[in-house]
């Protein structure tokens, strides 16, 4: 399938989320209550929820998203370019409302599909809760009721899951395959964990825009070098 796969066709994307509130005692009380029991499974000794609440922002119930990054790979005369489109506000439900439009357009032809690095244990099923919280109807492409684990991994590539061949044991990061496979970091600013601190702290979102826009390059990128190609440079991502 790797091989036969039209990169065109592949819409990638990533993700940037956030915790809901900027600290955990500007939560509602029911809230603090419920990431004090939630927390409870990884916290260290003599932690209480408020040390380790920089850790919300990874899970959908008690997180949001403030920008999404989606690109194609295109030719023009000849030449490979990544153009790529942010969905990005302060407001999550028009980011939302906005991206599950356009993904529905872009997965409306034949052979569609979506690409993200680790997308089918993150990306994936934290937009499709954020669409929900949010009182949206899901995009066609992530209403998965009823369909086989088959067809689910034709249309949410992972190249997280592409490169384990089935071992369940490891996690690798999109840092080390791009240095693995000689791909320029995105990681040349910030990188996932100072999200929130940019966010809440400098209220600087389009550093984190640029930010996600490199990485789903790198992922472009990434699954480019699966197939054995070459990659697309920096100067060829068309912001859009």
């Amino acid at each position: 399938m790797l091989y036969n796969l039209n990169i065109e066709d592949v819409l990638f994307l990533d993700i940037e989320t956030v915790p809901q509130q900027p600290t955990f005692h500007e939560l509602p009380e029911n809230f603090q209550k419920l990431w004090t029991q939630k927390s409870a499974y990884f916290r260290a000794e003599g932690q209480g929820p408020e040390d380790v609440y920089e850790r919300a922002g990874i899970y959908a119930e008690f997180g949001r998203i403030i920008c999404i990054s989606s690109g194609v790979v295109v030719q023009k005369g000849g030449e490979r370019f990544f153009r790529v489109k942010s969905f990005h506000d302060d407001d999550e439900t028009k980011l939302l409302a906005s991206f599950n439009n356009m993904l529905n357009k872009f997965t409306n032809h034949p052979g569609k599909c979506l690409c993200a690095h680790n997308g089918q244990e993150f990306d994936y099923p934290y937009i499709a809760r954020r669409t929900l919280i949010n009182g949206l109807r899901l995009p066609k492409i992530l209403d998965l009721a009823g369909m086989k684990p088959w067809d689910v991994k034709d249309k949410l590539m992972d190249t997280l899951q592409l490169w384990k061949f089935g071992d369940y044991k490891n996690y690798t990061s999109l840092s080390l395959l791009c240095a693995a496979f000689n791909i320029p970091t995105p990681k040349d600013d910030i990188d996932g964990s100072q999200v929130a601190g940019v966010y809440y702290g400098e209220g600087d979102l389009d550093r984190i825009v640029r930010y996600c826009e490199k990485d789903t390059l790198a992922v472009a990128n990434l699954l480019l070098r699966y197939k054995g190609e070459a990659i697309i440079g920096m100067e060829n991502m068309e912001v859009v």
